[in-house]
This record gives C-alpha cells, structure tokens and sequence, in this order.
C-alpha cells in the first residue's frame, strides 16, 4: 500500500524573526506536515562563494526551537544536522531538549557533512568520507543509547560517553523519527538500515554544489540509490519513508518551454530534466501527475519545497493531501 503524502517546507534566510514565526505558521496552516532548515554556518565572502551554496543566516538548532514555539502541530527539523558541527553528546541532548519542548514534533535529520570548504573555513578538518560516515554511524548509536533508559557507557573512535544517563527524554518513544540523508551508496545502506525517513540527496563527493552533483540524481540514478536503501533495510523498507527535496520548482502553464530552456544549465536534456526526481516544472496538474508518479516508481511519499515556492505549491498540498 502507496503511503500518504507528505511535505515539508524549508527556508535559509528569514529576512527578520517576525518573518521566521509567520512562515512557521502559514506552512503549518496550508497543510505541509513539517517545517525545516538545512545546517550550515558561514556567511557571504569567498568561502561561501567557492562552495556554490547559498547563505544561510540563523543557526540551526535556536532556530528549529524558535519555529516550534510559534507553532502547535507541524513537525520542526532540519534536512540535515552535520554530525561533525557539534560535540556528539551535545548535539543528543540538544535534540531531546527540542523533542521535549516541541512535545514530541522533532523530526530529528543527519548526515556525514559533505560542504568542504565550509569545514575549512570553520578550522574543522575534513577527514575522508569514510571516516565521517564512521562518525555518523557512531553518532546513530549515542543518539539511540540516549533516548533510552540506563546509563550510558560508549567508548568509540569517535564518541565519548561514559558514566551518566542522558537527559532529558525525549517525548516520543523510542525517540522522534530519525532522517538520514545522503546520495551515496555507503550513506545510503545505513540510512536503509537505520533511518525512519531516508532523504535522497544528490552525491555530494564534490564537496561544493554543481552540475555533477545534479547529474547524480536522474531518475535512473534514483533507481539506483532505492535499491542501496532496500539492500540496508531488508524486511523493514516497508515502513521507511522517502523523502526528497524539490529544489527545482517553477509553476508554469509551459513547463515544456521551461524545460527546454533550463536543460542546458545542467548538462541534461528536456526528456530527463523533466523526470529528475528533484525538479518540478509545469502545471499544477503536471506537478500532480509526477509526484504521483514519483511515488509509484521510486516510493517517494514526502517531498519538500523550498520556501520562496509556497504559495506556488499550495495547491499542490492541498490537492494530495486533502488538506
């Protein structure tokens, strides 16, 4: 059986914390079931410039706090903590204080890290993949350990934590759901073996944003990467959600002319930009009809759209959602 839709909104760049509240708000009345943030942390400059990503402006975790205060039912997250940004036993307690003060709303997103010179313009090294992949496995672990009773005792390569019982706990039991998110094949069969929700990315072994990373996420890419998260989850896939953001959006009563004019931009053609799982171009029935799709081919149920696109897609939301 298809699952329900779902879909998230995401913002980087709230222009004051009035506007930050009201978007929590108005996403949470027009019917997206959660409300996010990626995690990044340095401003404009040459840095930044050199990775091809754009600005984020608030910090993650304060941020998340701050949006499920001014809400009462969307879910609040972030598509996805760097499990290197923080001091792991850190960042476990700070995902159950937000778990216990948004009464169990966290949906609770990680990755390996992937922004190279974000990592050096912080002076945070920026070990293999493997190593941070080995970090974020044992990162999966504390965070388990954490939300469960008992002491915890973890002496590993890279986690530390011995001696004391986590607190607090969170409100959803065994914890809040736990987003993986990744476009590799490694990233992706513990995502499958470990993750409530799997966010397929594009392969960012780059280390910055680009038309490689674009090309690693075609629809017959996609096939791929679903059959490295049902190589992880084995008997369970059926209970893990897909999700994937729809970085590219544009409603258009010609999404065909559309398509043909942004194809170049990304090395593609018409015919496989329009069934790149992360773009979105044409009608509100097209949209429609493709994330229909979408779900039927690759079991994509949750789809996540940027915030300058919501009034866009509101009828999107309405339209699959019922709401």
């Amino acid at each position: 059986m298809s699952k329900p839709f779902r879909f998230g909104l995401q913002a980087y760049a709230p222009a004051s914390a009035k506007d930050w509240r009201d978007l929590a708000r108005k996403a949470e009345s027009m019917g997206f079931s959660s409300f996010h943030l990626a995690d990044h942390v340095i401003g404009p400059g040459p840095a930044l410039n050199a990775t091809g990503h754009p600005v984020q402006t608030v910090a993650a975790i304060p941020a998340m706090a701050v949006a499920a205060e001014a809400t009462e039912t969307i879910k609040v997250g972030c598509r996805v903590l760097c499990v290197d940004y923080r001091n792991p036993v850190m960042l476990a307690k700070e995902a159950a204080t937000l778990d216990f003060f948004s009464e169990g709303r966290l949906e609770l997103g990680i990755g390996a890290g992937w922004l190279q010179n974000e990592y050096e313009a912080m002076g945070i090294p920026f070990d293999k993949a493997g190593v941070r992949i080995d970090r974020m496995e044992e990162v999966i672990g504390l965070l388990r350990a954490s939300f469960a009773d008992g002491e915890l005792n973890i002496d590993g390569r890279h986690v530390h934590a011995v001696g004391f019982e986590a607190v607090p706990k969170p409100v959803r039991k065994p914890g809040p759901p736990l987003m993986i998110g990744g476009g590799a094949k490694r990233v992706l069969t513990i995502a499958g073996r470990e993750a409530d929700i799997v966010s397929l990315n594009f392969n960012n072994s780059s280390g910055k944003l680009g038309p490689d990373g674009i090309g690693s996420s075609t629809a017959e890419l996609t096939d791929q990467k679903i059959q490295w998260v049902k190589e992880g989850a084995g008997s369970r896939f059926s209970d893990i959600e897909i999700e994937i953001a729809a970085y590219f959006t544009i409603v258009t009563p010609d999404g065909e002319g559309t398509r043909a004019k942004m194809a170049p931009m990304f090395g593609m053609t018409p015919e496989v930009l329009a069934e790149h799982p992360n773009a979105l171009i044409g009608s509100i029935d097209e949209i429609c009809d493709r994330i229909v799709e979408r779900r039927e081919r690759f079991g994509i149920s949750y789809v996540s759209f940027g915030a300058s696109v919501i009034d866009a897609v509101g009828p999107v939301v309405e339209r699959l959602t019922g709401k």
